[in-house]
């Protein structure tokens, strides 16, 4: 954190998502959002900031609310997806060969596809579902992190202190769970920051196409396949308001993810550093 708080483009990331965050949590307990239907499609006003959606609800309550589910579904498929790429790249790093070749081989071959184009095939099977989205977003995403921690845990592999601990005994499972996966874990992390602006692109566009969540269901996603109808009634708001959040939300979080590969860089390059002294 001290690192990542060096630069200014960290802390304006870091202080972005922190106020969106805040946002998400705090707005829609303490303004109202309930169906006013004689105030729908409300321009902007004093007493609606953002104003008002095709149900008469308060729009920035509604992108509020969205905003926290988007990062909610973004952050749990990021995890599920970085920890799935962990145990494949350690295991393929631990196991070698074959093992090795063909978990490469289908890391490879899931990257070749579309993204997109497979997680809406996965979520076109269980539309509505939450746990079809983080399935569609972890299942195509997981690759690269596995070629980070298998690039990782090979260097680890190699080095002086695992071969001694090879030669006292350990096993494979100990060498895995003791050296290999610990050395990995801070690729991990920033490769979670990584992912979050990806997931929340992904659930929004399996979303605004009909196949996310639910129209009823408040996200970005949502809120942008409304806007579709509501723009062509002059309610330019409805579209600029979630946009504008999803922008942000993304331009944060990839800020964040690049100042933490920064600070990571700076820190190996200090312990670097302090061995050669």
């Amino acid at each position: 954190m001290r690192e990542l708080t060096r630069t200014a483009g960290g802390r304006v990331a870091l202080g972005t998502l922190a106020v969106l965050v805040l946002l998400a949590v705090v707005l829609p307990l303490v303004v109202d959002d309930s169906t006013h239907l004689v105030d729908a499609l409300q321009p902007p006003s004093a007493e609606h900031w953002a104003g008002t959606d095709h149900a008469g609800r308060d729009l920035l309550v509604r992108v509020a609310q969205g905003l926290r589910v988007s990062l909610l579904i973004a952050a749990l498929s990021a995890l599920v997806s970085v920890v799935l790429g962990v145990l494949v790249g350690a295991a393929a790093a631990s196991l070698g060969r074959w093992a090795d070749a063909l978990l490469m081989r289908t890391g490879d071959a899931v990257s070749a596809l579309p993204h997109l184009v497979l997680g809406l095939v996965v979520v076109a099977l269980y539309p509505g579902s939450v746990v079809a989205i983080v399935a569609s977003i972890a299942l195509t995403h997981w690759p690269t992190v596995a070629r980070l921690v298998r690039a990782e845990a090979l260097a680890v592999r190699s080095s002086q202190y695992v071969d001694a601990a090879r030669l006292a005994g350990a096993s494979r499972w100990q060498l895995l769970r003791r050296h290999l996966v610990p050395a990995a874990l801070p690729q991990a992390l920033v490769a979670v920051v990584l992912l979050l602006p990806h997931a929340v692109f992904h659930e929004s566009t399996l979303s605004f196409f009909g196949l996310g969540l639910q129209p009823t269901q408040a996200s970005l996603g949502t809120l942008l396949a409304q806007a579709r109808s509501d723009v062509q009634l002059g309610a330019w708001w409805s579209l600029v308001v979630p946009a504008l959040a999803l922008g942000a939300t993304t331009v944060a979080v990839g800020g964040l993810g690049r100042g933490l590969t920064d600070a990571l860089r700076s820190g190996d390059a200090m312990s670097e550093a302090e061995v050669h002294a």
